[in-house]
């Protein structure tokens, strides 16, 4: 089977909640480092025969129009990661239909085509918010990435269904691709993004990865700009959350270039192209 590569396009200032992080006001005036880093994550996945989906948050979109037009050009697909980075859950049901419609229109804007995808910021659909996914078709969205069906930080949703599965509301229906979790000794974990695929060795990644495979499920890899970034400037948010945010930077490149080697990668919407009959 055929897995899924995901890239989150955000800046290394753009992590979830903390009150020593700057808020938007001030994002215009701090140095940018997403062109660069971006750029070279893309650089690695050409370079691999790799093609994936890109989910841009709109503010960076918005700035950085040519980060969105060089990955439609080389064929990545191009999603919404929402416009400000803020938890689903801290907003209001029309507050968080607005924020969605800015960022699809923005990319859509940019690249003069339809986008179909999102993901919410950290995951952050949960039992708080039962309004988002018609909030999500009311704006013209088809699939969704935002469920990760584990205990986290800001998200967390636990459901059943693991695989890609329609999801059907008042207000029509919607395809969800849940992160792909697996259990260790009776829990959920997950090992294939962000700060799970800095912290973990190879070889447990390579394992668990086989492990989801052989239930009938893809990989939902999932990548920040910044997590290939060890001299991004880094805040003070106490020891747990600066461990999570910063550990092992150095090493996922390295890790990426041998997931790639060792299994295959594709972006959603071709996913669904060679898969679409598994999808319930």
């Amino acid at each position: 089977m055929h897995n899924i590569l995901s890239i989150d396009v955000e800046d290394y200032f753009h992590l979830m909640e903390h009150p020593l992080l700057p808020g938007p006001s001030e994002w215009d005036n701090l140095p940018s480092r997403v062109q660069s880093n971006f750029t070279k994550l893309l650089d690695l996945f050409i370079e691999k025969g790799v093609k994936g989906t890109c989910f841009f948050l709109g503010w960076v979109a918005e700035r950085f129009p040519n980060l969105v037009k060089t990955a439609a050009d080389s064929g990545f697909g191009i999603a919404s990661h929402g416009y400000y980075h803020r938890p689903v859950y801290k907003q209001v049901p029309d507050e968080f239909g607005e924020d969605v419609s800015r960022a699809k229109k923005v990319c859509e804007d940019i690249t003069g085509k339809e986008v179909y995808g999102y993901r919410a910021p950290a995951f952050s659909i949960t039992e708080r918010t039962p309004w988002a996914m018609e909030k999500l078709i009311e704006a013209g969205y088809r699939y969704d990435s935002s469920i990760f069906p584990a205990s986290r930080d800001f998200g967390g949703l636990i459901i059943d269904k693991l695989k890609p599965h329609i999801i059907k509301t008042a207000r029509g229906s919607i395809l969800e691709f849940p992160i792909s979790i697996t259990n260790v000794l009776g829990k959920r974990f997950y090992f294939f993004g962000g700060g799970y695929f800095r912290l973990f060795p190879y070889w447990m990644i390579k394992m668990m990865a086989q492990k989801v495979i052989a239930q009938g499920r893809p990989i939902i890899l999932y990548i920040h700009p910044r997590d290939i970034d060890s001299g991004q400037p880094r805040y003070r948010l106490g020891l747990v959350r600066n461990f999570k945010s910063y550990v092992n930077l150095g090493s996922t490149e390295d890790k990426l270039r041998r997931f790639m080697d060792d299994f295959k990668f594709t972006s959603y919407d071709k996913w669904l192209k060679m898969y679409k009959s598994v999808v319930t």
